[in-house]
């Protein structure tokens, strides 16, 4: 009885025992906040991305526009492409990991009103009134702890932007 005694007294190594019932907490929360900013970063990147290349499109001329087929032309389509995925509009190095399995749609349509107003300025006259362009992107996930065997293949990234024609 007298050894169960001095054990239950014991602290010499109490210390060490709770930080070993606490680290696993612990480094669920510290992982958790890494990979929870990792995807925040990752989902911001992806928003510049299409909203430069929402820009990038609605800043071509009106003869890239002419119909409101809800396709884009060449060279746009490819240029807004290349942009979201490279910051280039040449193309060259990918920003995301698996920029390979993006999908990045550039569509458009035509609005001859807005509101109650019709188009005036630099729509005026335009038949088809005034177009906008809409760049949609869909990028899988990576995440930060995959190399550990956290991989989760499900998760993607999505943006989507507008912006009016300016025909400039």
């Amino acid at each position: 009885m007298r050894p169960l005694r001095r054990l239950v007294r014991e602290t010499r190594a109490a210390a060490a025992a709770e930080l070993a019932l606490v680290m696993p907490l612990l480094l669920a929360l510290m992982f958790g906040a890494a990979e929870l900013g990792n995807y925040f970063y990752n989902e911001h990147i992806l928003l510049k991305s299409v909203r430069d290349g929402a820009r990038y499109a609605a800043r071509q001329n009106f003869a890239y526009y002419d119909t409101c087929s809800g396709s884009v032309g060449e060279p746009v389509l490819t240029n807004t492409r290349n942009l979201v995925r490279t910051a280039l509009l040449a193309g060259g190095g990918n920003k995301f990991p698996d920029a390979g399995a993006a999908t990045i749609n550039v569509t458009m349509d035509c609005s001859t009103t807005a509101g109650t107003q019709t188009m005036s300025g630099i729509y005026k006259g335009r038949a088809s009134g005034a177009p906008r362009v809409t760049v949609t992107a869909t990028v899988p996930y990576t995440p930060l702890l995959a190399a550990l065997g956290f991989n989760s293949a499900s998760l993607s990234l999505n943006a989507t932007e507008q912006a009016a024609v300016m025909g400039l």
